[in-house]
């Protein structure tokens, strides 16, 4: 499609990028995706190192910036997802927050301009990490009698169990899973779209003449989606992990 001077690019050129290094492997070429991953593991790491030096009572620099972060998780996901006895699991939901996080905020990030978590590796991975925990917590904590206490819920009349069973062990162990990549790669995608397409329209607009007059709508609604996707980052990364602290709470009480 072209309006004015500026073509507007397929579909795929949006979330597709030539490989960094390794081009024409399938399996080891490394692309903006795979650096935006790296970094998401990278920079949270090198915050943390850096916050661990120094014996100070008061807090600063970047241990004020990781003591708040654990603070935050520790607080409004740990306890409402998983309770008291969950402490174990705070640096696996801290790694879980920050890694979709930092996945998410490149979208806004200039040279980036890609979100790594609107392509669907990066949330089925996590998700899939998350799922064999919450079951590796629930065989650790109950043996082999989780799989019953999932597949057959107490309190369910015996002969609904030919309907609620089937259902348990699909929501369960299938769907929960790919459920929880999707939402977040939905939700990224469809916002990257949306950032793109605006962008793109700002830019076409100020080639042509005759409506350049409807620019400044243009621009502020850019603006405007900006700062929206930038709230959506957060939100995103405390949706998928405060549904993984409820996951792994669910498998340490399962008749709950």
């Amino acid at each position: 499609m072209i309006l004015g001077a500026v073509e507007f690019p397929p579909i795929e050129n949006i979330v597709e990028w030539p490989a960094l290094l390794f081009d024409g492997s399938d399996l080891f070429a490394f692309n903006k995706i795979g650096f935006i991953h790296f970094l998401s593991v990278a920079v949270p790491t090198l915050v943390f190192v850096l916050g661990a030096r120094g014996d100070a009572l008061a807090p600063r620099g970047f241990r004020t910036v990781a003591e708040t972060t654990v603070g935050f998780i520790e607080r409004q996901i740990l306890l409402p997802g998983i309770g008291p006895d969950g402490g174990r699991y705070l640096p696996l939901l801290t790694a879980f927050f920050l890694f979709v996080f930092f996945g998410n905020i490149t979208e806004v990030i200039p040279f980036f301009q890609m979100p790594a978590n609107a392509r669907m590796a990066g949330p089925l991975l996590v998700a899939l990490v998350a799922w064999a925990m919450f079951i590796g917590v629930g065989v650790k904590h109950h043996g082999l009698g989780y799989f019953k206490e999932v597949m057959f819920p107490p309190g369910v009349p015996k002969l609904l169990y030919i309907l609620v069973t089937p259902i348990e062990i699909l929501s369960t162990f299938f769907v929960r899973p790919f459920s929880h990549a999707v939402r977040l790669f939905a939700n990224m995608l469809a916002g990257h779209i949306l950032l793109v397409t605006f962008s793109v329209l700002c830019i076409a607009l100020w080639s042509a003449s005759l409506i350049v007059v409807i620019e400044p709508v243009t621009f502020a609604g850019l603006v405007v989606f900006t700062a929206f996707e930038i709230g959506v980052s957060l939100i995103q990364a405390f949706v998928f992990t405060i549904l993984a602290a409820v996951y792994i709470g669910g498998s340490l009480h399962p008749a709950h």
